[in-house]
């Protein structure tokens, strides 16, 4: 197949020469929200070293022609089950559930970085990943941890670095579960001067069966900072998580968010971001009665901050096409790209990514086309000023289907 062996080709070409890569004459969207301008880009060690117009080199300095293709920063998929779940349906391939932990169980050490999906998501962009447990009958699900998704088997990435859980009544009754999560909240107060093991032994804690790791985590969401991400829809639920972190300070992300519209107001007072899969305009429950396709332009002309998922397991890649369907109505192009790159990293305090700018980490990805396009794919992935290797499980089963040259008769039907 011509793609993956120009790929392959491209890939060796770039390892065989220094550290330094000049990108030329690319269209720049930075991240940032600016608007795109052509540029070209210095690429020295893992770093950006350098931006700016007909920039000089030494000879020793790989060049790549881009001729005014899209350059983006790397995708940061902000939630996701890359590297813990290889099959949905088959429990033995499920890394994401606990029969003992709940807000304590992290992720983090099951990380498979060689799972089937990662080079499929890399071969389309995303260059890293907020991995998070699954859901489950309990409101808070357990921590995410970040990962950089560059095929090595040392496990690169942030441990903990986020809660997750929801608000609302896929499980049970909703005052029960918004009973449940302020007291948890007040447990996490506790923590902070009241020790662990005096926690566990109160009538609560015993009554969940809560372990030091769950009393830990708390601690963490509630007195340190840590961000959580809350899965809402309905207006008023959007409501009473507003007024939890009024109430307990805390650092808020919320996610779905389909009646978010109807609580404009608020929401943009409180300062919280959002993660939403823009192309959900069809309620899966009472809850998402409000699912329009126009949820992200209305979010972002009231200046809150969007981020980007998908219901489509696996494919963490096609964030790309919700937020081009959430540009196709009406939301700015940039905020789009912001959204899938530094909207992330600044969320989820993920350090030095998520931008084109001088000193930032080289997560880089150069488009053959608009990269909102589905039908666009990327021509170079850097990774901490890497190029990546684009092949896939994908890609060498079309290689091996559709070359059928030197393949037995069987093949060729």
């Amino acid at each position: 197949m011509k793609y993956f062996s120009l790929t392959l080709f491209a890939v060796l070409s770039l390892s065989a020469f220094s550290q330094s890569i000049l990108l030329k004459g690319g269209m720049v969207h930075s991240g940032t929200g600016a608007e795109a301008t052509l540029q070209d880009i210095l690429i020295s060690g893992n770093e950006i070293a350098k931006i700016g117009k007909n920039l000089t080199i030494n000879g020793k300095t790989q060049v790549i022609e881009l001729n005014g293709l899209p350059v983006t920063p790397g995708l940061i998929s902000p939630m996701s089950n890359l590297g813990i779940v290889e099959i949905n349906a088959l429990d033995v391939t499920r890394d994401d559930e606990s029969d003992i932990l709940k807000a304590g169980f992290s992720i983090f050490n099951a990380f498979n970085p060689h799972s089937t999906g990662i080079p499929w998501n890399r071969s389309n962009g995303v260059t890293s990943a907020i991995t998070s447990p699954g859901s489950s009958s309990f409101p808070m699900f357990g921590l995410a941890s970040y990962f950089i998704l560059d095929g090595s088997l040392e496990i690169k990435g942030l441990k903990d670095i986020a809660m997750f859980g929801r608000m609302g009544a896929s499980y049970g009754s909703r005052a029960e579960t918004l009973t449940i999560l302020e007291s948890l909240l007040e447990l996490g107060q506790k923590a902070s001067n009241t020790p662990v093991e005096e926690i566990l032994e109160m009538r609560l804690a015993d009554q969940l069966e809560l372990q030091a790791q769950d009393i830990l985590a708390l601690n963490n969401l509630v007195n340190n900072g840590l961000p959580f991400v809350l899965e809402t829809n309905r207006a008023v639920d959007i409501l009473q998580a507003i007024a939890l972190k009024k109430k307990y300070g805390l650092n808020l992300v919320l996610s779905s968010v389909e009646e978010a519209p109807m609580v404009i107001d608020q929401l943009q007072a409180s300062g919280i971001s959002v993660i939403i899969d823009p192309m959900d305009n069809i309620p899966n429950s009472f809850d998402e009665l409000g699912s329009s396709l126009l949820l992200g332009k209305v979010l972002d002309q009231a200046g809150i901050k969007v981020m980007f998922s998908t219901q489509r397991s696996h494919n963490y890649h096609l964030m790309r096409q919700g937020s081009g369907n959430a540009v196709a109505h009406g939301m700015s192009y940039e905020s789009a790209i912001r959204g899938m790159t530094l909207t992330v990293a600044e969320t989820f305090k993920l350090g030095n990514r998520g931008s084109i700018i001088e000193g930032k980490i080289a997560d880089i990805v150069v488009w053959d086309a608009d990269p909102l396009e589905p039908s666009s794919f990327p021509k170079f992935v850097f990774i901490e000023g890497k190029s990546q290797d684009l092949s896939s499980r994908s890609t060498r089963l079309t290689e091996r289907y559709t070359n059928k040259d030197d393949k037995p008769s069987s093949y060729k039907h």
